[in-house]
């Protein structure tokens, strides 16, 4: 049975309850790190092959998401951008398709800290997760090629010993089945953060985000994740502010940089708007939602 580090479930608790852990060795997941310390993380976009534009951008954000769910990048084209600035400000985290063994392998054998995965409904798909995503004894991970161990382990790091504590497993739940086993799914030892897919929430269940049934399932899944000891986190940056959940809201795609940087202007679109076909609302808008009582 895979289980959280005692180290790490103390840091988190303490982080939800806004109480000092004590001190731990910083870690080189500096998005984990600021997680950990209950602060926002914020990442941008990579959804094409781009070494110049992804090593000036990966300089101003907490982390990359590399988009492989809805775009052609291909690992090696991902693997490239990752030796090309090795150790960006921002840590590289991929969106995969899926939960499969390979994909998981892959993405942790290039060098990403961390991993996103879609569409979770269920606590199968979650475990699949957390299963490939760390070694022994707390998952499955192999030992194998890539550049993962010359990149982070340097200065005297061990990669092997220390990666699955930099580790860092992201779960979407975008459906009115993943929200009704949002506690299970959270529940799954070696899944770090849950999100909302905001979105494509909104279009399974019918509901608009200005909805207050869109709102109740929003409200249950942070309750689920937080009641899992885990961390919450919405999709949509636009949650990260002037929401009844934002103060514990701590994981999104997009958003703004941490030192006023913009991103290139896009077709006329925000900087900092989620990719072509992830919005239904220009970025800039904020739903007029009830407040919770």
């Amino acid at each position: 049975m895979m289980r959280l580090s005692s180290t790490f479930r103390l840091i988190v608790s303490a982080a939800l309850l806004g109480v000092p852990a004590l001190a731990q060795p910083a870690l080189y997941n500096t998005a984990k790190q600021k997680l950990l310390e209950g602060k926002q993380v914020f990442s941008f976009t990579q959804a094409k092959f781009d070494i110049p534009g992804y090593c000036e951008a990966a300089k101003h954000f907490d982390y990359t998401w590399f988009e492989m769910q809805h775009s052609t990048l291909e690992f090696k084209d991902i693997e490239a951008m990752i030796a090309a600035c090795p150790h960006p400000r921002a840590t590289p985290m991929i969106r995969l398709p899926d939960a499969q063994e390979w994909h998981i392998q892959h993405a942790t054998d290039i060098g990403a800290l961390g991993i996103v995965v879609p569409t979770v409904d269920d606590v199968d798909r979650a475990r699949e997760a957390a299963k490939w995503a760390r070694y022994p004894p707390v998952a499955r991970r192999s030992s194998g090629m890539g550049q993962a161990r010359t990149i982070w382990g340097i200065n005297g790091i061990n990669y092997a010993t220390t990666i699955n504590d930099n580790m860092l497993v992201v779960v979407m739940i975008e459906t009115p089945t993943g929200v009704a086993n949002a506690y299970d799914i959270a529940s799954v030892p070696g899944i770090d953060v849950v999100i909302i897919g905001n979105n494509d929430l909104s279009v399974f269940s019918g509901f608009a985000q200005t909805d207050d049934r869109y709102q109740a399932m929003v409200t249950k899944i942070h309750d689920d994740t937080l009641r899992a000891g885990k961390i919450f986190g919405q999709a949509n940056a636009i949650y990260a502010t002037g929401h009844p959940l934002s103060k514990d809201a701590k994981f999104f795609q997009n958003g703004p940089s941490f030192d006023g940087w913009k991103l290139p202007a896009n077709g006329g679109r925000s900087p900092n708007a989620p990719p072509p076909g992830e919005e239904d609302k220009p970025a800039a808008t904020k739903p007029a939602v009830k407040k919770q009582p």
